[in-house]
């Protein structure tokens, strides 16, 4: 009676969450760099566990109602996405290339620091768990609507972990210095490209 809620949560979240995005994006580069991809992918599972069960949970439809919130939100994400896109053009132009070991691993507070930074500065992380996850999820009943939530979490662990593993088994294509550079490159469109995006949806 209630795989249907579960298959729906799982289907609806899987579809928001693999959208390419600053926080897939700084997740498979960790998972490439070795950098604690693990303790990077756990973080971003609990985040969005925390946000689709408040969702759930009815605080969605508070958030929707506040427009203020929403402008907060996306001039604090465009500051931010600018900046690590800036990063990532200076480390493409860069001589010095990082490599995929364990020389180069930021610290560990570094790395959380980075991963929080990444994924509660992102209003459309909100956007997709808060407001439409659990916007949707009011169709539901107790306890269906929570199964639907349930369903929503499984999507995104089990997501995080396939972006740790694909990470690691592309590892060893980024010892070419050409592949980093590509890589950083293409890191750095995608944040200015978001960026751009909550600009022109906070003017």
């Amino acid at each position: 009676m209630l795989l249907t809620p579960y298959a729906e949560g799982f289907a609806m979240g899987g579809g928001l969450i693999v959208a390419i995005g600053a926080q897939n994006a700084f997740v498979l580069t960790q998972g490439v760099r070795n950098n604690r991809p693990l303790i990077v992918a756990a973080l971003c599972i609990l985040i969005d566990a925390a946000c689709i069960s408040l969702g759930v949970s009815g605080v969605g439809t508070a958030v929707a109602a506040n427009p203020k919130l929403g402008d907060i939100a996306a001039w604090g994400g465009a500051a931010f996405l600018l900046w690590y896109g800036w990063g990532s053009l200076r480390s493409m132009l860069s001589q010095d290339r990082l490599q995929a070991d364990a020389d180069t691993a930021d610290t560990l507070r570094r790395t959380i620091g980075m991963t929080l930074a990444v994924s509660l500065l992102n209003p459309h992380l909100y956007l997709d768990t808060v407001v439409l996850l659990g916007g949707v999820s009011g169709q539901y009943q107790t306890p269906a609507r929570y199964v639907f939530g349930a369903g929503a979490i499984t999507a995104s662990v089990a997501w995080f972990l396939t972006l740790t593993v694909g990470g690691r088994i592309l590892a060893p294509i980024f010892a070419r210095s050409i592949t980093w550079r590509i890589l950083d490159g293409i890191i750095c469109l995608t944040m200015w490209g978001i960026a751009a995006g909550l600009i022109r949806s906070a003017l």
